[in-house]
């Protein structure tokens, strides 16, 4: 019997250690989400005056007609057939958070066995420790692996890694990029992005100058500052997809490891009772042997 309470105290000590782990992991990711929340919340005003300023000029252009737009950006891929897709997914470089990895992964799973129906090559680019591991385990090749990034995003580092990727689809190696991700809705919920970088779509209705923000001159190359507008636009998108899912990360680990530390409460609890009960039953055992030894030497 006393090595058997010895065991559950052992445990009930193992526990409590654990219990004091995920509190503490609980309280960094909360205030890195702080961090990571601002930077999202600085990232998307940065994000409205940006698009406002694309979709002003391409409403410019738009009054001299579509056909004025030259820009392979904007390629239509309605207009021709796909063969081949490039699909970017971000996981995290770390677990403990949940569903939160596992979400991205099988929407990318979900997404291949899509197009693979349809006869479309799909090529992998990873960022995150967590997704290149899964599918080198699955044998699936992942052409660009970055792991780093993710947990400390940049805008340099972002543009860098998009670079290949939007040559390729310019010079016709890809016909259309997706990027997929787990985004950051509010403290306790993350909902799953995926949507098509390239080509880039055209959804400003055309506008008279009067109402536009800028000036484009007439001796202008349209063409080229679309195309400069453009890869800055994509190069923000990488971006802040990899802030969002930043925040998305922590908030998913708060959860973890709030559900974590209340479990490991409940069995701190049930252990104590198993060895509340555990001890009682010793000590009767050792009244009863104390009062038959008693009993035996009268």
């Amino acid at each position: 019997m006393g090595g058997n309470l010895k065991d559950i105290r052992k445990k009930i000590t193992s526990v409590k250690n654990t219990q004091k782990t995920t509190k503490a992991m609980k309280l960094v990711s909360s205030s890195k989400l702080k961090k990571a929340e601002e930077l999202a919340r600085r990232s998307k005003v940065y994000a409205k005056q940006l698009n406002a300023m694309f979709d002003d000029i391409i409403s410019k252009v738009r009054l001299r007609g579509l056909d004025s737009i030259n820009s392979r950006y904007f390629v239509d891929s309605k207009d021709k057939e796909i063969k081949k897709i490039d699909i970017i997914f971000i996981t995290a470089d770390k677990g403990l958070c949940g569903g939160f990895n596992t979400a991205t992964i099988k929407e990318v799973m979900r997404l291949m066995q899509e197009y693979k129906q349809k006869g479309i090559k799909i090529r992998l680019r990873g960022i995150g420790k967590k997704g290149i591991s899964f599918f080198a385990f699955n044998n699936i090749e992942v052409l660009d692996k970055v792991v780093g990034m993710s947990s400390m995003p940049t805008f340099e580092k972002a543009a860098q890694f998009i670079e290949s990727i939007v040559e390729d689809f310019l010079n016709g190696a890809t016909d259309e990029v997706i990027i997929v991700h787990n985004g950051f809705k509010n403290m306790i919920t993350q909902e799953i992005e995926s949507r098509a970088l390239l080509p880039l779509t055209i959804n400003a209705p055309a506008q008279n100058d009067n109402a536009s923000i800028l000036n484009i001159e007439p001796e202008d190359d349209e063409d080229i500052i679309l195309d400069e507008l453009a890869k800055k636009y994509i190069e923000y998108n990488m971006y802040y997809a990899l802030v969002d899912s930043l925040a998305a990360e922590h908030s998913a680990r708060i959860q973890a490891m709030d559900a974590a530390t209340d479990n490991a409460g409940e069995l701190v609890r049930s252990l104590t009772i198993s060895y509340n009960k555990a001890r009682q039953a010793s000590i009767t055992t050792e009244l009863v042997e104390i009062n038959a030894g008693v009993e035996a030497m009268k």
